[in-house]
């Protein structure tokens, strides 16, 4: 029992290194990293498509290439930097040759937003500078604000400094609040930026109950949900309640795979909380993913924080593998030291058992045999009571007799009443009801005994027989009589004769020695339950 209890507290630490609804989360995610591949063929899949779509526009349609590539570049701007921003130069060449400056400024949009995902801050305000805001559509501005306001609140939180951090927050905030008042209100970018607003201002429970309601909503698309899902995990995240920061963070990597978004950083910050949290082995399977993504997209700023962390998270895995390794094997030799300690005790107590049903067997043949011989002597003794009994009565006729007739002197008739005594019939009559208070006792005697021979040499008694001599000689031995000269005198026969009369019988048998009288002596008497 302490062996048992000390096995489950060497293992209790992989019981409880989790959350098990963040374990089935992880699980879930696992799966999906499995998915990867289905879901970037069906991305693929998609974009040969819109590229077939813009080698069958016209050189000359230039508005026709124009929105073709925009379509491209929308379907690249989270999958890959790179294409992403040779479509988005290709808007900036074709505006240029349309001479169309809306549609320039929006080409330096889509450039600000590849630039910014690439982690490049001045390179995203150059390619923001000279752009004329009020030329452009609701949709644009709102997509340039989100974009100037997304790079002011990542410069605060990249610096954290308390001089330059208050400042750019103050700008974005600027930003944000124009990107609201242009959005529609109620839809998805109203209720974001407000509720993004609230979050980077310290409101974090206004800012909740607003994610909340849009990632209840059922109208957002994968992508959608991956953005809500992972801003609303940072409310959570120096929180008692951080097992929901690492779920939403699952949730957004689910969402960010299935649309097969590579400019992610649910996935980096996943693995960071992870790996802070002591869960080695899956902030490991995290970061792996996500360097992957990271250099698949060609997001410079992201591979440099996940090779700052990955090396650090590695070496732990190495040595949390070690421990692992050392806690399975202690584990493993006191798991063996008990199945080996269950296995003796198991094998002795299955040859005490053994011994036990051994012992019980003898008693039981032992109960039987002295329950067998009680019967036999309760039959027999009745039985020689009942001709004892006759033969006193007869005695105490005779003596009588004697009695009365010597003292008259009449001889004659003493000498009729010895002749009147017949030895060979009462000698027949012991035998006969010797044989049938035995065949009482033992009724399948006879077959049983004949089973012993072939049928040429079986005994049987004939129609007026119970017993023959042969099968009363071995009636006697089956009785416990087997003292030859006992045998010989109780047949009134010569021991010589009774010899010569067994050794005959058991040479005609089929089974030869010992084994025949063990076989006669395992002939069973009546059910000695059901006395008669």
């Amino acid at each position: 029992m302490r062996g048992l209890l000390l096995c489950f507290f060497v293992l209790m630490p992989f019981f409880l290194l989790a959350d098990p609804q963040t374990n089935d989360s992880f699980e879930e995610l696992k799966v999906e990293f499995g998915r990867k591949g289905i879901y970037d063929g069906q991305k693929e899949a998609h974009i040969r498509k819109l590229k077939n779509t813009l080698n069958q526009v016209s050189a000359d349609d230039l508005k026709g290439q124009f929105e073709a590539c925009s379509k491209l570049y929308e379907e690249y701007k989270s999958y890959q930097y790179d294409s992403a921003y040779v479509y988005a130069n290709r808007l900036l060449y074709i505006s240029s040759t349309l001479h169309d400056k809306p549609k320039e400024d929006f080409s330096k949009i889509k450039v600000g937003f590849i630039l910014l995902s690439s982690g490049m801050f001045k390179e995203t305000f150059d390619s923001m500078r000279g752009i004329d805001v009020h030329d452009l559509d609701d949709g644009a501005k709102v997509e340039y604000y989100s974009i100037i306001m997304r790079a002011y609140y990542d410069l605060a939180t990249y610096n954290s400094d308390r001089h330059y951090s208050p400042a750019y927050t103050a700008t974005a905030n600027k930003y944000i609040d124009s990107a609201i008042a242009l959005s529609k209100p109620g839809s998805y970018d109203n209720m974001y930026f407000t509720g993004y607003k609230k979050y980077k201002n310290g409101f974090n429970d206004e800012a909740a109950v607003i994610f909340y309601k849009l990632l209840n909503s059922n109208t957002l698309t994968e992508h959608q949900k991956a953005i809500v899902a992972s801003t609303l995990s940072n409310v959570y995240l120096n929180t008692p309640q951080q097992e929901k920061s690492i779920r939403l963070l699952i949730q957004a990597t689910i969402s960010d795979i299935r649309s097969s978004t590579k400019e992610t950083i649910a996935l980096f910050w996943l693995a960071e909380i992870l790996y802070k949290k002591g869960d080695i082995k899956n902030a490991y399977v995290a970061l792996e993913h996500a360097l992957a993504d990271a250099e698949f997209y060609g997001a410079r700023q992201r591979k440099v924080q996940i090779g700052t962390l990955l090396p650090i998270v590695a070496s732990e895995k190495l040595l949390f593998i070690e421990r692992e390794e050392k806690l399975y094997i202690r584990s493993l030799s006191m798991i063996t030291v008990l199945a080996v300690s269950i296995i003796v005790v198991s094998i002795l107590l299955y040859k005490r058992n053994k011994k036990l049903k051994a012992k019980e067997k003898i008693i039981e043949k032992v109960n039987e045999k002295l329950m067998e011989g009680t019967k036999i002597k309760e039959d027999y003794i009745g039985y020689f009571f009942n001709v004892i009994s006759g033969y006193i009565l007869q005695l105490e006729r005779i003596k009588r007799s004697v009695d009365t007739k010597l003292p008259a002197k009449k001889y004659d008739d003493l000498q009729l009443m010895a002749n009147n005594i017949n030895i060979k019939k009462e000698r027949e009559t012991l035998f006969n009801t010797f044989d049938q208070v035995f065949i009482k006792i033992f009724p399948n005697f006879v077959e049983e005994f004949n089973t012993l021979f072939t049928k040429e040499n079986q005994i049987w008694p004939k129609e007026n027989e119970v017993l023959t001599t042969d099968l009363r000689i071995f009636a006697l031995m089956r009785m416990g009589i087997t003292d030859t000269e006992t045998i010989a005198k109780i047949l009134e026969y010569s021991e010589k004769t009774i010899y010569v009369y067994k050794m005959r019988i058991k040479a005609k048998a089929t089974i030869h020695g010992d084994e025949f009288d063990h076989r006669i002596m395992a002939i069973k008497a009546v059910d000695i339950n059901s006395k008669s």
